[in-house]
């Protein structure tokens, strides 16, 4: 792909972006953030992780942002006794006209290009670990059978943070699989007035198509040309190191609070996301800015906190807004050109 191609199609994509908000808006009020935030797993070929107190529309801005985009949606409740061939499918065993007998795959609710995990914590580690092989490797093993998941792809899993009894708490590891950790706050006065009206009213907008599988595969190549310089690398490179204790470099906060830091993964999704913030905006290389922007959504769920933090109130959201105040760029003369 030549840049005037990159170039024709990143002007599009931002043209795009106003078309799609204004769609999604005719269901969704507020909560452009995680829209946005959506927009940007979705096109760096990432997974979200939406948390919120119930009955703040997680799970409609989901499903209009699968009607928006003409992609087939499918919505998973976990529960305790959820087993992972409910949501991967399982063989069975059919008889033909033949009266002869062979297994045959039923597929699952994991085989559509957006799938809604709703509070993925009330399941099991078991199924846990089968939708989240998924994710990792977009395909399902089933037997001795291996089927590729339809693309796009993207899995959108929410939690409830306020309530925890009976639930299965997502290890570190398995969170560091989704790209972004979107927080959906309450809606402002106006918001919530807006929303009053339209939900107990008569008459209500249905959101329109903007773009269908293949533009989103189109716009993928596309992020994944946009330019990133080695100055913003290396400022990525060292707010991820940032976050550890055990990093000479870390401040003093980081060691007091922290007891274990984002990993390189972390890195890789905050300038993926980065990237896709960038050409949504219309821009053909990203800025230090657009990863201060995505590291709050990108480290939030990859910070651990000791107890002294916990103990004084200092959760991972206040990690990150401090590390994002303190730490310097680097020395931008080291990467000018002579």
């Amino acid at each position: 792909m030549d840049a005037r191609e990159i170039a024709a199609r990143v002007e599009a994509l931002a043209h795009a972006k106003a078309r799609m908000l204004a769609e999604m808006r005719k269901t969704v009020v507020g909560q452009d953030k995680v829209l946005v935030g959506l927009l940007a797993g979705l096109f760096s070929s990432g997974h979200c992780l939406l948390v919120g107190v119930p009955g703040l529309a997680k799970t409609l801005m989901v499903r209009t942002l699968a009607a928006i985009l003409d992609l087939s949606f499918k919505r998973i409740q976990f529960t305790p006794d959820l087993m992972p061939s409910d949501i991967t499918g399982t063989d069975v065993l059919d008889q033909t006209d033949t009266r002869k007998r062979e297994f045959s795959f039923v597929s699952g609710p994991i085989f559509a290009n957006i799938v809604l995990a709703d509070e993925i914590n009330r399941t099991p580690p078991k199924t846990q670990a089968a939708l989240l092989e998924a994710m990792q490797e977009r395909q399902v093993t089933v037997g001795r059978t291996t089927y590729e998941l339809p693309a796009p792809f993207l899995v959108a899993a929410t939690q409830n943070p306020i309530e925890q009894e009976g639930t299965y708490p997502l290890p570190e590891a398995q969170l560091d699989r989704f790209m972004l950790n979107l927080f959906v706050d309450y809606p402002t006065p106006e918001e919530e007035e807006s929303i009053l009206t339209i939900v107990t009213g008569r008459e209500r907008q249905s959101p329109g198509k903007v773009l269908d599988a293949d533009d989103i595969k189109r716009i993928q190549e596309v992020v994944a040309c946009i330019a990133v310089s080695p100055f913003v690398v290396a400022y990525t490179s060292r707010l991820i190191r940032a976050t550890r204790p055990q990093d000479d470099g870390s401040p003093g906060f980081v060691k007091d609070f922290v007891e274990w830091g984002a990993g390189p993964r972390a890195g890789q999704h905050l300038i993926q996301s980065a990237k896709a913030i960038a050409a949504l905006d219309g821009r053909f290389n990203v800025a230090t800015d657009d990863i201060r922007e995505m590291a709050m959504p990108t480290l939030r769920h990859r910070i651990s906190t000791n107890f002294q933090a916990q103990s004084e109130g200092v959760d991972s959201t206040e990690i990150i807004r401090r590390l994002v105040e303190t730490v310097a760029e680097p020395d931008v003369s080291k990467y000018q050109k002579a």
